[in-house]
């Protein structure tokens, strides 16, 4: 993996090259960097006042598809901020078995469990093409010294992703297993509206497998579950295309009705979509 020095004067005007209005950052010598004002826009929080946040550039770096960015006892020496794509952490036991922890996507840190022991305790794999942006940990300590704001900030930062873990335990030990795949698509809605994208339409870049280890469930349940929200109308599923029809439903619900009720329900939302759809062509018949 390429070097994670990613700290660094600002080279002059005349030298850089500033990166298309999508793209955060500015080129240098062909890769691109971000400032300490970006850094903390993307983990939506305050850049320190007291530093000149154009004086201090951070590398980013790309991983495609399927790729380690750390593994499990590797060196720790960078945290990570997710600029772009989506990831999978997880825990791997001696017999190969995977336990997944979280699913970091635009504006999450990764690496904070090598703080401790000083070497990663989880691995981090590309779900897609990423962008990272890297923070040294020995960079970051030393601004921290200086400018004790920026300090507190990132500790908060670390406490944010510390909060979301112990809610997804307490999730895991409360709910049932549907209630756990409807706070799951509801939560994963809510992040893509955060980054700007559809809440109602995404794609899952994760496979079911992995929501199931997520969510401390089989392939079979996740599986089963989506087509029981697709039948009663709460979702619709197209492979890995997910549709939010009903989020209020989703967030309150807490198990599925039996198969025979479920039957009614679906019957009953197909008979009011035939008639609104009924009415939408008695409107235009009227119209024309």
């Amino acid at each position: 993996m390429m070097s994670t020095q990613t700290s660094e004067p600002r080279p002059n005007s005349s030298s850089t090259m500033h990166s298309s209005p999508m793209e955060a950052g500015r080129q240098r010598q062909g890769r691109l960097w971000s400032n300490l004002k970006e850094v903390c826009d993307l983990l939506h929080i305050t850049a320190a006042v007291s530093v000149n946040t154009e004086e201090l550039l951070f590398q980013h770096v790309q991983f495609k598809t399927g790729q380690r960015v750390h593994t499990i006892g590797q060196a720790f020496d960078t945290l990570y901020i997710v600029n772009s794509g989506f990831l999978k952490t997880v825990l791997i036991d001696e017999f190969g078995n995977e336990q997944v922890l979280s699913f970091p996507m635009k504006g999450d840190m990764l690496g904070v469990d090598g703080i401790h022991t000083r070497h990663y305790a989880s691995e981090a794999v590309a779900l897609s093409d990423c962008d990272l942006i890297l923070l040294p940990f020995k960079k970051l300590t030393a601004l921290g010294r200086v400018h004790l704001e920026l300090e507190n900030v990132m500790y908060g930062v670390m406490s944010r992703e510390l909060v979301r873990e112990q809610a997804m335990i307490g999730m895991l030990g409360a709910l049932s297993a549907e209630a756990r795949v409807a706070r799951f698509l509801v939560s994963l809605a809510d992040r893509f509206a955060a980054m700007g994208y559809s809440s109602k339409l995404f794609n899952l870049r994760m496979t079911r497998h992995e929501i199931g280890s997520y969510l401390g469930l089989t392939l079979e349940t996740v599986s089963r579950t989506l087509s029981a929200f697709n039948e009663i109308g709460l979702i619709t599923v197209d492979q890995r295309t997910i549709g939010i029809k009903d989020a209020e439903a989703l967030k309150t619900l807490r198990r599925l009705p039996p198969s025979r009720s479920r039957a009614k329900q679906t019957n009953a939302a197909k008979l009011k979509a035939e008639q609104e759809a009924a009415g939408d062509d008695q409107v235009l018949a009227t119209t024309i």
